[in-house]
């Protein structure tokens, strides 16, 4: 079977079979060049020497920073073909978190791309360590040149076959608390996770991948850089930020994947051209409803795509059923670095909208007594780097991973995810709340960008809100009309404990530049809590239903 090879065989193996055939497509100035298998394979071979050339021992770890690029996964290629070890560096990472990685990996090396807070990322890095510099125009300069190394080294003629249990990559966290941990995954959980996916969702004719989301999370990793060479997709990377909705609609990609808060700015973005109302009444004509459809899908670049998941957060059920009106299913995903991302999943033939899938294939799912989401399989991790203590705290008695979620399985096998065993706070009643399921209500409202739900040692829990840019254009009178039907609408299921006592719309949003959210588009509940404490305090003893922040 093709995943019992492993990536770079993979590679070696297409650049034999199908030399010319393109993979990797980059986009600079909006201009867009194809990068062939045996290109590739010849670059990654030559970096691989290069690296070694370096005096660099097997085994060591290699960091690579900057946003997602044809090279980015050239880089991690020729660091495993060189039998070295990668450590993905998030985009906009705090220095301090990145100072720390790089100690606690021992990093001998950097590859740098072209990234916004280019000039802050290099600052941070020790001034010894050696840094190699992506060809790209806007990349920072760096001691080494990725197109002068290739050149000055033959290609490696015998890549270092590393054994299944062979550590394949360090993965750090990008946690809503302390520091980040660094989650050893083995060649072993990487072709078990590949193997996986491709017996629940096959290739069908031309799969086409748009790579946005963080290379160096395990997610984009798995199911885009590497699943990629197993199902012979093609990948196109997105050039800026800003351009995703032009670079989106061109590429047209087969599997889409994002977080749910890429999907409410596509819904936002849906919005701001053709109000609900008129929407809800063009879908709702016979004939001209699918004819609208059609072209919205078109118009998002949604068209052709087979598979589109939501990950690693809650996506809300208001917002998949939302898309579904419109023919846009989202199918929710669930998983953990610590698991290699392999947990359950939704597919179009077997969604269930709110779930997040069943089980995949190979992976073992309990739940513990306390209504903990527990995981066994031969993708789960390795444990944490240099902390064998945590990696012992994080496993039961029988192997199974703790997840840190709490969750329910339906009798179909279907999971549902409730809230965070750590999030669950308790009011001055003495009664305790989980958040998530609560912020999910909620978030029908689409004037909301983001949202937290606090309540330790208040009287009654409040909803913190920043709104999103349309909401932000609308007069205050809607907008706290529309919060307070919301907020009255979910907490008619509530029990009165758990009930939104206030709204409190925040003036700023949250962003990975001010600490309110990880690289991974969660928000840091922790650090929101502080920020507004004092704000919080004041607002839990007055009584309006919506308050606003200055």
């Amino acid at each position: 079977m093709l995943a019992a090879q492993n990536p770079i065989e993979r590679l070696l193996v297409r650049a034999a079979e199908t030399p010319d055939a393109p993979w990797l497509y980059q986009s600079i100035n909006g201009v867009w060049s194809a990068l062939s298998y045996s290109q590739i394979a010849d670059q990654v071979l030559r970096m691989a020497a290069a690296i070694q050339a370096q005096g660099i021992a097997p085994g060591s770890a290699i960091g690579i920073g900057g946003r997602n690029t044809a090279h980015w996964v050239m880089a991690d290629l020729a660091i495993s073909a060189a039998g070295c070890v990668s450590v993905g560096l998030y985009p906009k990472q705090s220095v301090d978190h990145l100072q720390y990685i790089l100690k606690h990996c021992e990093a001998k090396l950097v590859f740098v791309g072209p990234m916004i807070d280019a000039q802050e990322f290099m600052d941070a890095l020790p001034p010894e360590l050696p840094t190699i510099g992506f060809p790209y125009p806007d990349a920072p300069k760096c001691k080494l040149d990725w197109s002068r190394l290739v050149e000055q080294h033959a290609p490696l003629a015998k890549p270092t076959p590393p054994g299944p249990d062979d550590l394949m990559t360090l993965v750090y966290t990008s946690g809503t608390t302390g520091y980040p941990k660094g989650v050893m995954l083995s060649w072993r959980n990487a072709q078990f996770t590949v193997e996986g996916l491709l017996k629940a969702m096959p290739p069908r004719r031309e799969e086409i991948f748009f790579s946005y989301l963080p290379l160096a999370h395990m997610f984009e990793r798995g199911a885009v850089e590497i699943s990629s060479l197993y199902l012979g997709a093609k990948i196109y990377f997105l050039e800026h930020l800003e351009k995703l909705p032009e670079q989106l609609a061109f590429v047209r990609p087969t599997r889409f994947f994002g977080v749910p808060l890429v999907y409410t700015r596509i819904q936002a973005g849906i919005l701001r051209k053709m109000p609900q109302e008129k929407l809800d009444r063009l879908v709702g004509i016979p004939l001209i409803g699918s004819l609208v459809k059609r072209k919205l899908k078109k118009a998002i670049g949604l068209d052709r795509a087979r598979y589109i998941f939501s990950g690693a957060a809650p996506m809300p059920k208001p917002l998949l059923e939302w898309f579904d009106k419109l023919g846009i299913q989202v199918l929710q995903g669930y998983g953990m670095t610590e698991n290699s991302i392999y947990a359950s999943a939704n597919t179009p033939s077997a969604n269930r909208i709110g779930s997040v899938g069943r089980e995949m294939p190979g992976a073992s799912t309990k739940i513990s007594e306390s209504g903990e989401i527990l995981y066994k399989h031969p993708g789960v991790m390795l444990g944490y780097y240099k902390e064998p203590e945590k990696t012992k705290e994080t496993f039961t008695e029988d192997g199974y991973l703790r997840t840190g979620d709490k969750g329910q399985l339906d009798a179909d096998g279907y999971l549902y995810i409730t809230g965070r065993v750590k999030d669950i706070f308790k009011t001055m009643k003495g009664k305790y709340v989980a958040p998530a399921p609560i912020e999910g209500a909620l978030a029908r409202n689409t004037d909301i960008d983001q949202l937290c739900f606090v309540g330790s040692e208040l009287k009654q829990p409040i909803m913190l809100v920043s709104l999103n840019d349309a909401g932000k254009k609308k007069p205050r009178g809607d907008i706290e009309a529309g919060l307070i039907a919301d907020m009255e609408a979910v907490n008619a299921n509530l029990e009165p404990h758990e009930a939104i006592g206030k709204i409190v719309v925040v003036k700023d949003p949250w962003s990975i530049d001010n600490g309110l959210m990880t690289p991974t588009m969660k928000v840091k509940r922790p650090q929101v809590e502080q920020r507004y404490c004092d704000l919080i305090r004041k607002e839990g003893e007055t009584r309006s239903k919506v308050a606003w922040e200055g």
